[in-house]
């Protein structure tokens, strides 16, 4: 570099095109685009139905826990209340349903014929969950746990389904145990 301005002057070589030789574009071709097109085509057509069946098992591991925290819930506390406590599903929070994927209700009290007295508090309320269908053992209208946490003549089988085709049963014993198996809608 000279001490000099007028030879600071652009040279070619330096970035300005100053009209001689070919002029060098920046960019992609066509082939180099469909290539990039054709490989995430490839990736999304592999990604969209793990992902879908993903979610699919994720909503039914979700209501499977709100199902299993439900009984828990229910049953621990007749053993250490020394009290009867129901579970049903129930959206007034006064009578329960046989649609089990409705909020499910836990009570201290029997509930007779599923209608809750006033003088029968409501313990928790665990919400309704995505799944699309869940039914109990005939469409039982609720579950009852007595001070000995054996909910005899209440045991029975949940089968939880979702709209992808994943599904679950959740076996509930005359001991109160919990377990759960995966099955296919």
């Amino acid at each position: 570099m000279s001490l000099f301005p007028e030879d600071n002057r652009p040279t070619p070589g330096r970035g300005i095109d100053t009209g001689q030789g070919p002029e060098r574009y920046r960019g992609f071709t066509l082939i180099e685009l469909l290539v990039v097109i054709a490989v995430a085509v490839i990736i999304a057509t592999v990604a969209v139905p793990n992902f879908q069946a993903f979610a699919a098992r994720n909503q039914v591991n979700a209501e499977v826990l709100r199902i299993r925290t439900a009984l828990a819930m229910a049953k621990n506390t007749a053993v250490t209340r020394r009290k009867t406590i129901t579970v049903c599903p129930s959206i007034d929070r006064t009578e329960c349903l046989t649609d089990w994927s409705a909020p499910l209700m836990v009570v201290e009290g029997p509930m007779d014929k599923g209608v809750r007295k006033s003088d029968e508090p409501v313990l928790k309320v665990l919400e309704a969950g995505n799944a699309s269908s869940v039914s109990f053992r005939n469409d039982y209208r609720y579950i009852r746990f007595p001070q000995t946490g054996w909910p005899r003549g209440y045991n029975g089988t949940f089968v939880v389904c979702s709209d992808g085709g994943a599904g679950a049963h959740v076996v509930l014993s005359n001991l109160g145990r919990v377990r759960n198996a995966r099955m296919d809608c």
